[in-house]
């Protein structure tokens, strides 16, 4: 038992001790990560006042909203649709559903990078930039979403629709007050992991923008080549504790239903 506690805090403590001394050093006033130079939030400040920064946050932000709630009406449908397929049809469509979970992040950029291209040939106008970014991060997002809410059907009463139904529920509003509000947990699940996917994203963005449009890890990718910036350090503590907020909230609230649910 104690080599297991061990072993398990040596995990844990190779896993978050880079994050943990990489947020240290973002209260740092020195400038060299190799010398203490007293606590100070110099390199926060300078990050809230670069422009290049304050516009990146704003696309990595409204490109995660947008990719991650278009994502998850879409995954939602898809799920729905999948689920009422025959047991053949749905193990095709559900495998070629999990196949860019699976598919190096790479690929998809460069594949996605291709097809824009193709198509800007094709109708002999357009160039990346926001729009390909957004529809890019929309594409990877909605297998998780599908891969989320498909669990939640197990868990569904499937009568219920039909009993709406039957009670003169049109299809439409059955569906909205009868079925999503089952699947709102993995609804929930599939936007946040989207929404935290597209935040962390480097490699598909990297093929699907153009110049002049950049998310936070494009940014600290070029900040990063030209040598190590303090305010990297400050910029990824934000985004850590953000997530990690994000997460908090969420656990929370699942947490807060269990203890309804139970009592």
């Amino acid at each position: 038992m104690r080599l297991r506690k061990t072993y398990l805090a040596l995990i844990l403590m190779f896993l978050y001790a880079p994050i943990f001394i990489l947020m240290l050093q973002s209260f740092n006033a020195s400038r060299t990560m190799g010398a203490w130079g007293g606590f100070s939030l110099h390199w926060y400040a300078a990050l809230f006042q670069d422009r290049n920064i304050a516009q990146a946050l704003y696309n990595t932000v409204t490109i995660g909203l947008l990719s991650a709630t278009i994502a998850a009406v879409i995954g939602t449908l898809a799920a729905v649709g999948i689920n009422n397929m025959r047991k053949g049809a749905k193990k095709i469509v559900l495998g070629l559903s999990s196949i860019p979970v699976a598919n190096p992040d790479i690929v998809t950029g460069v594949s996605l990078l291709i097809l824009y291209l193709s198509v800007f040939r094709l109708v002999g106008a357009g160039r990346l930039g926001y729009m390909t970014l957004l529809l890019a991060h929309i594409a990877f997002n909605i297998p998780y979403v599908i891969l989320s809410v498909l669990p939640r059907f197990k868990h569904m009463n499937k009568h219920l629709y039909e009993a709406a139904l039957d009670l003169g529920a049109s299809p439409r509003y059955a569906f909205l007050k009868v079925v999503v509000p089952q699947l709102m947990p993995g609804i929930v699940t599939g936007w946040v992991l989207a929404f935290t996917l597209s935040v962390d994203d480097f490699m598909v963005s990297f093929f699907t923008t153009g110049a002049g449009v950049s998310n936070l890890s494009l940014i600290i990718f070029s900040m990063a080549r030209t040598g190590v910036n303090p305010m990297i350090n400050a910029l990824s503590t934000l985004m850590f504790v953000f997530v990690m907020v994000l997460l908090f909230i969420i656990n929370m609230r699942d947490s807060i239903k269990l203890k309804k649910l139970g009592g």
